[in-house]
């Protein structure tokens, strides 16, 4: 290799990190748009058909569905969801709900030989249980209190990357096929491996967007709208989370509905407890197994305890974004071993066919 290839491969490395580094402060716009351009895209096309072939119209007419359908209420909800959040906060803070008072009542109401036990435990006796309990829901508060004070100072820096995610986004739906193409024939792999990555990156978001993502909206209506007949408050706060967690498999919205079960049962709310504990059963519970595989699909599925792990870690890692960010390199990083393995086992039968 020459030396002005060495020298071109390296210039190369330097302005891709050096692009990665300008626009990394709106990867979050950018990763949306890309999201919303993914799931979109075949709806695109019907109203690019139905233009007869008019590409700014179709283009600007799908970003206007998608702020319709998804954008706004989700904007929308989330503003509520910090809203009660705070409220909530406050209400603990200034002594309106005593936490405490709570627990204390809970206790009573256990069996007799459970109290006993608890006052054994080394945590020198219920009332420090009771401490670290009330000091998690606090903190839980003030994050969301803090969070409402985050989004008022960082108003213009919203907007701006809101701005950018909807223009980038009206230009993938108008020339998404030039840019496939373009990024297709750059990448250093063959057809054969490009075209297998390329569509398992585009199932594995389509999947993991429109499959748990509405399962998730789902779990979560279904359990808000029972917290709220129940007289559960904050019936959207707890919905929203419930939602949040049927993102992640085997556990989900059931660390919700369970404990709260349980506290309505050893509060004396017997009828409640039950019938909280027949819809999370019955109705929360058999969402995930009727909608997922018609939604979700079985070859892109993935085992559930990858999807748990890989969620996760990309929420840990990367915050919300992480919950499609973790699944999709899950998925990317089985489909390369896959590759890799079949080429392998592929590699001696044909030298074994070789005279």
């Amino acid at each position: 290799m020459g030396t002005e290839r060495v020298g071109f491969y390296v210039l190369l490395v330097l302005v891709t990190l050096a692009f990665i580094a300008v626009i990394l402060p709106f990867y979050s716009a950018i990763f949306w748009a890309l999201v919303f351009a993914i799931i979109f895209y075949p709806l695109h096309m019907r109203i690019e058909r139905a233009l007869s072939g008019r590409y700014n119209a179709a283009a600007a007419l799908s970003v206007l569905i998608c702020l319709c359908l998804v954008i706004v209420p989700g904007l929308i909800i989330l503003a509520s969801l910090v809203q009660q959040g705070n409220e909530l906060y406050q209400r603990i803070n200034s002594g309106e709900i005593d936490l405490r008072q709570l627990l204390t009542q809970a206790q009573q109401s256990l069996p007799l030989f459970v109290q006993e036990r608890l006052e054994t435990l080394e945590l020198d006796g219920f009332a420090e249980m009771q401490e670290r309990i009330s000091s998690v829901l606090m903190r839980g508060g003030s994050f969301f209190a803090g969070r409402a004070l985050t989004v008022g100072q960082n108003t213009v820096q919203f907007i701006i990357a809101f701005g950018i995610m909807l223009y980038l986004l009206f230009f993938l739906f108008r020339d998404g096929r030039a840019l496939a193409r373009t990024i297709r024939r750059s990448m250093p792999l063959s057809d054969g491996h490009t075209s297998k990555f390329t569509a398992k990156f585009t199932s594995v978001v389509r999947a993991t967007v429109r499959g748990n993502v509405i399962i998730a909206i789902i779990q979560g209506a279904i359990g808000g709208v029972t917290f709220w007949a129940l007289g559960v408050q904050p019936a959207l706060l707890w919905g929203v989370v419930m939602s949040f967690l049927s993102l992640l498999p085997a556990v989900g919205a059931a660390l919700v509905w369970v404990p709260t079960a349980i506290y309505l049962a050893l509060a004396g709310y017997w009828i409640k407890a039950v019938i909280l504990v027949m819809i999370g059963a019955f109705g929360i519970g058999l969402v995930d197994n009727l909608l997922r595989p018609p939604l979700v699909g079985k070859e892109v599925k993935l085992p559930d305890y990858i999807v748990l792990i890989s969620t996760i870690g990309g929420i840990s890692l990367i915050g919300i974004n992480g919950f499609v960010l973790g699944p999709l390199v899950a998925a990317l990083f089985i489909s390369a071993w896959g590759i890799f393995t079949e080429e392998r086992q592929g590699a001696p039968a044909r030298a074994s066919k070789q005279p």
